[in-house]
C-alpha cells in the first residue's frame, strides 16, 4: 500500500453543507486526496452544562453566543453525514469522520466508513475505544498528540487486549493550531515505529504546521499516513483554517507525496535501462594495452 493522503476537513465547513460538498470535490478531484475527513460530537455529551453555556474563548472565531451553541451550529446531523458520503462516493474520494464521544462512535460506526479518527483530545476517553473495538469492524486511526508514554502503551495495549491492535494506525502529532517547526518534533515517528512497528497496523503524521516540507520529511520517516487540514480560505473565521492547506497547498503535498515515494525506492537491477543507454554512450572503460592487443 502507498501513502495515503487525508484531507481534514474537520469543521472548516462553518456549518453550510454546500461548502463542505465543494470541499469534498476540490479534495478529490483538484488535489486527488485518498481520504476526506469531518467531525461528529454530540455536544451535550461532550460538554459539561457550565462549559456549554460558558462564552466562546475567542468571540471572534464563535457562531453562537455560547460556547455550546457554536458548537451546535458547526453540527451536522447523521443524515447530513450520508449526504456527504453520497458527495464522496459519486467523487470517488473515502469518506471518513473524527468521534468525540461514544453517541457520535456509534452513530458513525452504524454509516461503516472505511476509517474512524480518533483526536487526540479523546484517545483516553476509553468507553468510546470500546465502541470502537467491539462495534467497528474497519480501521481505527488515533492521534497522539498531547500524550504521555504511558498513556500511549495503555491506549495500544487496550486494542491488543480486545483483539483489534493489528487495525490500529497511530499518529505523530503536535496539537497546536498552528505548530511552529521546531515543535513539529518528526522524531516522534521514528520513535512510534521503534516502539509499536509490530504491534499496530501502521504509523502516521498529523501536521498542524505551515507549508508542506515536514510531511515530505515524514514520508522519509516511515509515515504511511499524512493527515492535513484543508480550507477553501485560510483567513476564514475559525481556529484551524490558518492552520489548514489551501487547495493548491494540498495539490502540491498530495504530488509531491507520491511522487516522492516512488524516488525512495533501490534500483532493482545493477544497470537501470534509463542508465544504460547513458553508459553505451558515456561510460569511460580501459583500452587493452599494446601487450594485451598483440
Amino acid at each position: 500500500m502507498g501513502v495515503k493522503i487525508i484531507a481534514e476537513v474537520g469543521c472548516n465547513h462553518k456549518g453550510d453543507m454546500e461548502i463542505a460538498k465543494e470541499l469534498i470535490r476540490v479534495a478529490a478531484v483538484y488535489a486527488k486526496a485518498d481520504v476526506v475527513k469531518f467531525q461528529k460530537r454530540n455536544n451535550r455529551e461532550l460538554l459539561t452544562e457550565e462549559q456549554y453555556n460558558a462564552p466562546h474563548p475567542n468571540p471572534a472565531n464563535s457562531y453562537g453566543d455560547t460556547y455550546g451553541a457554536h458548537r451546535e451550529f458547526l453540527e451536522f446531523s447523521v443524515d447530513q453525514h450520508l449526504e456527504l458520503i453520497e458527495e464522496c462516493r459519486k467523487n470517488e474520494i473515502e469518506y471518513s469522520t473524527s468521534v468525540w464521544d461514544t453517541t457520535s462512535a456509534r452513530e458513525i460506526a452504524s454509516l461503516k466508513p472505511c476509517l474512524i479518527k480518533v483526536p487526540s483530545a479523546c484517545n483516553l476517553h476509553f468507553d468510546m475505544l470500546d465502541v470502537l473495538a467491539n462495534d467497528y469492524d474497519g480501521e481505527v486511526h488515533c492521534s497522539l498528540g498531547m500524550t504521555t508514554h504511558d498513556e500511549e502503551e495503555k491506549i495500544v495495549s487496550f486494542f491488543e487486549k480486545r483483539g483489534r491492535a493489528k487495525d490500529l494506525i497511530i499518529y505523530s502529532c503536535t496539537s497546536g493550531y498552528p505548530v511552529e517547526f521546531q515543535d513539529i518534533c518528526l522524531g516522534e515517528i521514528t520513535r512510534l515505529k521503534s516502539t509499536f512497528g509490530d504491534r499496530v497496523k501502521g504509523i502516521a503524521f498529523s501536521g498542524h504546521h505551515l507549508g508542506i516540507a515536514a510531511d515530505i520529511a515524514a514520508l522519509t520517516l516511515g509515515a504511511s499516513w499524512v493527515e492535513r487540514h484543508f480550507t477553501l480560505d485560510r483567513t476564514w473565521k475559525g481556529t484551524d483554517h490558518a492552520a489548514s492547506l489551501e487547495p493548491d497547498g494540498l495539490r502540491r503535498l498530495c504530488r509531491d507525496l507520491r511522487n516522492v515515494e516512488k524516488a525512495l525506492g533501490t534500483k532493482k537491477q545493477e544497470i537501470l535501462p534509463v542508465e544504460q543507454v547513458q553508459r553505451d554512450k558515456l561510460k569511460w572503460r580501459p583500452r587493452p594495452s599494446a601487450a594485451e592487443a598483440a
